[in-house]
C-alpha cells in the first residue's frame, strides 16, 4: 500500500484539507498568507499617500500660501 492512500486512509474527511496554524486557532495556512499579502499592501499604499501628503505640504501648500514654511 502506498504512502498516500495509507494517509488517505488514516485522515478519512480530513484528507487533503488545509491545516491550521494552531490547533486552537481556526486559521489555516492559506488565510494566513492571503491576509499577510492584504496587509503588506495596505502598507504600502499608506506609505505612498503619506509620501504625497508630505509633498504637497512641503513643496505644493507653500505656493498656494499654505503652511508657509520659509518663515
Amino acid at each position: 500500500m502506498g504512502e498516500a492512500k495509507r494517509r488517505q486512509q488514516q485522515l478519512g474527511d480530513d484528507y487533503g484539507k488545509e491545516e491550521p496554524i494552531l490547533p486552537w486557532l481556526p486559521i489555516n495556512k492559506g488565510q494566513a498568507e492571503k491576509f499577510v499579502t492584504l496587509t503588506t499592501k495596505g502598507a504600502w499604499i499608506g506609505i505612498g499617500l503619506m509620501v504625497v501628503l508630505w509633498l504637497t505640504v512641503r513643496f505644493i501648500g507653500p505656493g498656494f500660501g499654505w503652511w508657509n514654511v520659509s518663515g
